[in-house]
């Protein structure tokens, strides 16, 4: 989108829906962390500005506009339908509130092109959401059988099932031993192709299928489903997630005014790796400091509400 402003309303919400409000329907539909980021993010002065870097269904931004009277928040978010979904969630705090369609990896534009010159609170929660997983058939999770599309953002070229039918097999199968971490790599990547060339794979259910029967019964993981990592790598490769955080990271910690917290909440070790270097580094030099020496960890009252959460890790940055 171009020039500052509201998102539109008008954009529906994407696939199947299995309610009228998937904001409420889904199990752990309460944000990952909610409590400590306020708590962490919060006092906020007046007038200034927050900015959530992936706003999604605008849960953390809404308690954090809550908490902070007298602020604006820019919200950016990739997913048209989420941005949606978020901008009737907001929609009671009226003009504090501007919503862009844009990936982080082009905050410091984003932010230069609404008037934000220094943000107080910045937050990224690379989680996806329950309305992405369970509502927007777009094939991100193996619980349902949809097409197998992943992107955050449908402008983007190249579908998960496009990567599925052009990517050579030794490529394949570094992009899932890099981006999964998959044990098996080599023999999913083997059998991949070897059914591509009878046919494309185009849904959730026949990537699951072929990547369970890739791996032998006594090799499989016992806590998690066998193509857990195979969908991870796949999402994190069409939408190039790890080349956006690695972006978005010090444009956040620049766009910081004096005092300002940034958090980020990553779900998987590839993530944090990023996140933990970058605030390391960071932290070296006068200008910021680590805010949490160690990474926040949900509890077990908000793990055993929303299982999900279990691998969520929250770190923050502060501005000296």
């Amino acid at each position: 989108m171009s020039g500052p402003g509201r998102f539109p309303s008008h954009l529906g919400v994407l696939g199947p829906r299995r309610s009228t409000s998937p904001i409420a329907s889904e199990p752990g539909h309460r944000p990952v962390l909610l409590d400590e980021v306020v708590s962490w993010l919060t006092p906020v002065p007046p007038g200034s500005w927050i900015v959530d870097g992936t706003v999604g269904l605008g849960g953390h931004a809404a308690a954090l506009l809550e908490r902070a009277a007298d602020t604006r928040l820019l919200g950016l978010d990739r997913d048209p339908a989420s941005l949606d979904l978020a901008a009737r969630r907001l929609a009671p705090f009226g003009a504090r509130v501007v919503l862009r369609q844009a990936d982080f990896r082009h905050l410091a534009g984003e932010a230069a092109a609404c008037g934000v010159s220094v943000a107080h609170a910045i937050l990224f929660d690379l989680g996806l959401s329950s309305f992405q997983l369970f509502h927007s058939g777009r094939g991100f999770s193996f619980q349902a059988d949809e097409p197998l599309d992943m992107r955050f953002d449908t402008r983007r070229p190249f579908s998960a099932a496009d990567v599925l039918r052009t990517t050579p097999e030794p490529e394949l199968a570094r992009l899932l031993r890099t981006y999964g971490e998959e044990p098996a790599a080599r023999r999913i990547a083997r059998r991949l192709v070897a059914a591509r060339a009878r046919g494309p794979i185009t849904t959730t259910r026949a990537l699951a299928e072929l990547v369970v029967a890739a791996i032998p019964p006594h090799r499989r993981p016992r806590r998690i489903h066998a193509a857990t990592r195979t969908f991870q790598a796949l999402r994190i490769a069409v939408n190039d997630e790890l080349g956006s955080l690695e972006a978005a990271l010090p444009q956040a910690a620049r766009l910081l005014a004096h005092r300002g917290r940034f958090g980020v909440i990553a779900f998987h070790s590839l993530e944090d790796r990023l996140v933990k270097r970058a605030f390391r580094q960071l932290s070296a030099e006068p200008e910021w400091r680590l805010a949490t020496r160690k990474p926040i960890r949900p509890g077990r009252d908000e793990t055993r509400v929303n299982p999900r959460a279990r691998s969520a890790v929250f770190r923050v940055l502060e501005r000296c």
